[in-house]
C-alpha cells in the first residue's frame, strides 16, 4: 500500500473517523507492519449508509448512459494506476507480481470497463400480458469483501451497483484495506454525486455486522467464508433485506477415462495451475483432481514432476509463481489441514507442512499434493491454500460425477475428455456455478456464483447487474 491512511471516504469527501481505532496491515513476505488505516465503527457505517440512502433517488434517476460513462471513467482511472494497484495488492496479501498485474489489478479494470458492453444485455423493460415489467435499482447496497482478491471483489460489486443505479457502502477486509483506498481516490477524481460510493474499513464483528443489519441497506452483497456468510445472512434477515452470498468452494477437475497422452498431461498441468493460482487462496480453485483409478499412478507421477516448477519466493520478483499466504493465522490453518491429512492416512505426493527450505521468513506453505479417499477431510473441506487432493474413482461418468458432486459446495469445476461432446455432457451434470470444458477459460462477464454452501446470487456480467435490481410491474 502507499502509506498509512487517516480518513474514511463518506458522502463524497475524505472525513475523520468517529473513533480512534486503527487497523494494522502486515506484509506477509516480510512479516512487517507496512501501514495502518482507520477502524470504522458503527457510527461511521451509519453515516455512510445515511449518505447512500440520501443520494439513492438521484442516482436511480440518472440515465443508464451516464452510469455506463461513469464506470468507463473509473476503468480508465484504474488502468492509469494499474502498476500501483498491483504493488499494493502484492504488499498487502502476497500475490506474485504477475498475478497482481494481470488479475488483482487487471480484473478490477475489466469489472468496470465491461459495463459498457453488458449493461445493454440487461432486459430493463419487457411486456407480459397487460403489464410492463420495469427493472429498477434495489436501493442502497452494502458490500463486504475478502482479502484474497481485494480490489476485484470490490470492483465487481461496485461496478454492478453503479450500473444498476444503486449507491454502495463498501467494507473491505481488515487485512487488505489499502488497495480499496486507490479505488476511492479514482472514484473521487471521477466526481460521482456525493454518497454514491462510500468506503468504511473495519472489522467484521463491528463494521460488517452493522452494515449487514443496517435498516437503510436494501441489499447486502458478501464474499467470504461460509461461516461468515451465515452470520451476514442472519443479520440481513432481521430486516428482512436481500442478501447475495459468494462463499467457499471445493471444486473438482474431472479427468474422464478416455483421456491419454498429451491431452492427459495438459489436463493435469492445467488442473494443478487452477489449484495453485494466488497460492491456492481462490474460492473457485480446482482443489480436487478426480481421476480414473487406472490412471492414478500416471497422474501422480506428472504432479510430482510439475510441483518443483512452482517457484516460491519474493512475490515482487517476476520469477515467483507462489507467494506467501496472507497471514500467520492462514498459514497455521492450512498447515493444520496438511498435518491432519497425513495423520489420517492420505498419501503425500509432494510438499508438506514444514516451512519451505530457503525461505526462513514469510507465511509460506509449500505446494502440496495428496492422494486421499473421497470421504476424507482434505477432499471435502475448503483448505484455502496450495493443497491439491487427488481423488480416484472406479467406473464411468456416473462414478466421476458422484465424486465431483459429492461435497456440500458447488462453485466451480472442470471436465477433461477426448470426446468433447461427452465432456460437455458431464460438465452439464455437475452441480456447480461454472465449469471449464477441456481448458475453457474463465469469462469475467459470465455469471459467477454457486450451489449449496457456495452461496446464492450471481456476480459479473448482466446477471451481476440484475442482482442489484428489483422489478416493478405496471398494469396497463
Amino acid at each position: 500500500m502507499q502509506h498509512s491512511q487517516d480518513r474514511l471516504y463518506i458522502d463524497g469527501a475524505w472525513v475523520a473517523p468517529h473513533g480512534s481505532g486503527r487497523l494494522e496491515v502486515t506484509n506477509p513476505y516480510t512479516e512487517q507492519v507496512i501501514g495502518t488505516v482507520p477502524e470504522a465503527d458503527a457510527a461511521d457505517v451509519d453515516r455512510a449508509a445515511r449518505a447512500a440512502a440520501a443520494v439513492a433517488p438521484e442516482w436511480a434517476a440518472t440515465s443508464l448512459d451516464d452510469r455506463v460513462k461513469a464506470c468507463s471513467a473509473i476503468a480508465e482511472g484504474l488502468q492509469a494506476r494499474q502498476q500501483e494497484i498491483a504493488a499494493s495488492a502484492t504488499a498487502e496479501m502476497g500475490a506474485p507480481w504477475t498475478v497482481s498485474v494481470l488479475v488483482q489489478a487487471g480484473l478490477a479494470i475489466v469489472d468496470f470497463a465491461s459495463v459498457a458492453d453488458v449493461a445493454d444485455q440487461v432486459e430493463w423493460q419487457r411486456e407480459t400480458g397487460n403489464s410492463v415489467l420495469l427493472r429498477q435499482p434495489v436501493g442502497v447496497v452494502g458490500a463486504i469483501t475478502p482479502w484474497n482478491y481485494p480490489l476485484h471483489q470490490i470492483a465487481a460489486k461496485t461496478a454492478a451497483a453503479l450500473a444498476a443505479g444503486c449507491p454502495i457502502v463498501v467494507k473491505p477486509s481488515e487485512l487488505t484495506p489499502g488497495v480499496a483506498y486507490l479505488l476511492a481516490e479514482v472514484i473521487d477524481a471521477v466526481g460521482l454525486p456525493a454518497g454514491v460510493f462510500n468506503l468504511v474499513p473495519g472489522t467484521g464483528s463491528v463494521a460488517g455486522e452493522t452494515l449487514a443489519g443496517h435498516p437503510l441497506v436494501d441489499l447486502i452483497s458478501f464474499t467470504g467464508s461460509t461461516r461468515a456468510g451465515r452470520l451476514v445472512a442472519a443479520a440481513a434477515a432481521t430486516g428482512p433485506r436481500r442478501s447475495a452470498l459468494e462463499l467457499g468452494g471445493k471444486s473438482a477437475s474431472v479427468l474422464l477415462d478416455d483421456l491419454d497422452g498429451d491431452a492427459l498431461t495438459e489436463a493435469v498441468l492445467s488442473s494443478m495451475t487452477g489449484c495453485l493460482l494466488n497460492s491456492g487462496q481462490t474460492c473457485s480453485a480446482l482443489t480436487r483432481l478426480v481421476v480414473p483409478r487406472a490412471k492414478l499412478d500416471q497422474v501422480t507421477e506428472l504432479l510430482a514432476a510439475f510441483i518443483p516448477f512452482a517457484a516460491m519466493g519474493d512475490p515482487m520478483d517476476p520469477a515467483t509463481q507462489q507467494g506467501p499466504l496472507v497471514s500467520r493465522a492462514q498459514q497455521d490453518r492450512v498447515r493444520g489441514f496438511i498435518r491432519r491429512a497425513v495423520d489420517g492416512g492420505a498419501r503425500l505426493v509432494a510438499g508438506g507442512a514444514d516451512q519451505p527450505e530457503g525461505l526462513p521468513r514469510g507465511f509460506f506453505v509449500s505446494p502440496t499434493v495428496f492422494v486421499a479417499d473421497h470421504a476424507s477431510e482434505v477432499a471435502h473441506e475448503e483448505v484455502f491454500g496450495p493443497v491439491l487432493t487427488v481423488v480416484p474413482y472406479d467406473g464411468g461418468d456416473a462414478a466421476a460425477l458422484e465424486v465431483a458432486n459429492g461435497t456440500a459446495y458447488g462453485l466451480s469445476g472442470a471436465v477433461w475428455g477426448a470426446d468433447p461432446e461427452r465432456a460437455r455432457g458431464v460438465a452439464g451434470r455437475m452441480r456447480t456455478g461454472q465449469v471449464g470444458v477441456n481448458g475453457g477459460a474463465f469469462n469475467p462477464t459470465a455469471p459467477f456464483g454457486g450451489f449449496g454452501l457456495s452461496g446464492y446470487g450471481r456476480e459479473l456480467g448482466p446477471l451481476g447487474i440484475e442482482e442489484m435490481t428489483t422489478v416493478t410491474a405496471l398494469q396497463l
